[in-house]
């Protein structure tokens, strides 16, 4: 009888070991399962752009700087990117904060290429993209709006 409870215990402190071992994965196929998903299924809100003069893009420098197409950007920003790039474009660590996004000329290429093709790394979808989503007069006036929340790194 003795050697029997002996071996039923050597037998589950094994399979206890093996579970402790295999946490580390299990914690990591989670962690992946997260990101692959990590967008879940978003509907891009509508941007109302009635009130800006129409473009006709791609453009690739911001027309609309200093005009006021700010308060439709900063609508448009906290009801679509704010989700991963933080409300008022302060990141809590998900993607970029984008108010160290360069200013002016420099800045507008970088944000409408991303903004218009996204981001994949390794066949994940780090940011959908945008293009045929949003129309050339919400695209700027985001940006209007990123760069009147820019800040020096």
């Amino acid at each position: 009888m003795v050697g029997s409870v002996k071996s039923v215990r050597n037998g589950r402190g094994a399979a206890v070991r093996q579970l402790a071992a295999s946490a580390p994965w299990v914690a990591l196929c989670l962690a992946v399962a997260a990101l692959a998903v990590g967008h879940g299924n978003v509907t891009p809100q509508p941007v109302d752009t009635k009130d800006l003069p129409p473009l006709k893009g791609p453009l690739t420098e911001n027309p609309y700087r200093g005009t006021p197409a700010l308060p439709i950007g900063a609508s448009a920003f906290n009801q679509n990117c704010a989700r991963c790039h933080g409300l008022e474009a302060v990141s809590g660590g998900i993607a970029p904060d984008l108010r160290h996004l360069p200013k002016g000329k420099d800045g507008d290429e970088y944000f409408q290429m991303r903004i218009r093709t996204g981001s994949v790394r390794n066949g994940v979808t780090y940011m959908p993209p945008f293009e045929g989503v949003f129309s050339e007069e919400a695209i700027w006036a985001i940006r209007t709006y990123l760069d009147s929340r820019y800040e020096e790194q």
